[in-house]
């Protein structure tokens, strides 16, 4: 079926659609041997399309994974120091799949990862408001006081953010909502707060809920949950 040829670029995995865009206009793209032109369709089942002169992937199945990522694990494919990385953990898939945005080394938590591109551009995309949610472990005051604190926070660092929300859960710990996924969010919040970070788990994105799956373990998202990550495409 003819689409778009940005679009079968970012399903594809290779780029997202504004860097595909980008590729098109800059004339780095070609269909059936031809340079492709911005609003160009083409079939990525019968067309021959390349980028910079290498055929886009033929299309496979598309698979969808909840890991808990466990700390002391980098969210990458591969480290050059040598370190435990997520693709470890879900080699059994047999089909390499991407972490769809990131945890640091010292986090835990809900990590979705993916071989379609399109759907992690969708879910990383800042027009979508895709709410994470952590549980902090941490100390270094009142607790209450501190969730007040960071529910005012609207600059970080010079980054415009909107105001998390948060819950006290205990007396060590809080929930934090964010709304965006800018570098290290919670850890600076909570230091801004004078909090000192003991643990950091994401145990929601969007619809999507961690539960009760263990660390180090991974399983494949139910249809309801990819019909959610597909209507986040536009």
């Amino acid at each position: 079926m003819k689409q778009r040829l940005q679009k079968c670029i970012s399903a594809a995995g290779i780029a997202s659609r504004r860097a595909a865009e980008n590729m098109i206009s800059a004339g780095r793209v070609t269909v059936n041997g031809l340079t492709a032109s911005l609003g160009d369709s083409a079939d990525p089942e019968t067309d021959d399309i390349r980028v910079d002169g290498v055929p886009l992937p033929k299309s496979e199945e598309k698979i969808y994974l909840m890991l808990h990522k466990p700390r002391g694990y980098v969210t990458t494919l591969s480290d050059e120091q040598g370190r435990r990385t997520v693709a470890e953990l879900v080699a059994a898939v047999g089909v390499r799949v991407y972490p769809v945005g990131r945890l640091d080394l010292d986090s835990e938590g809900l990590l979705l990862m993916t071989n379609d591109g399109e759907a992690a551009n969708a879910l990383m995309h800042p027009s979508h408001v895709v709410d994470k949610v952590y549980h902090v472990e941490a100390s270094g005051g009142d607790l209450e006081s501190a969730a007040e604190t960071i529910r005012t926070i609207t600059d970080l660092d010079g980054e415009r953010v909107s105001p998390a929300e948060v819950t006290v859960l205990d007396a060590c710990r809080l929930a934090v909502t964010i709304h965006e996924g800018k570098n290290r969010q919670v850890r600076r919040l909570c230091a801004k707060a004078g909090l000192t970070v003991h643990r950091l788990k994401r145990v929601s994105e969007g619809a999507l809920k961690l539960g009760n799956l263990p660390p180090r373990g991974f399983r494949y998202l139910n249809e309801q949950e990819i019909s959610y990550i597909r209507s986040l495409i536009k």
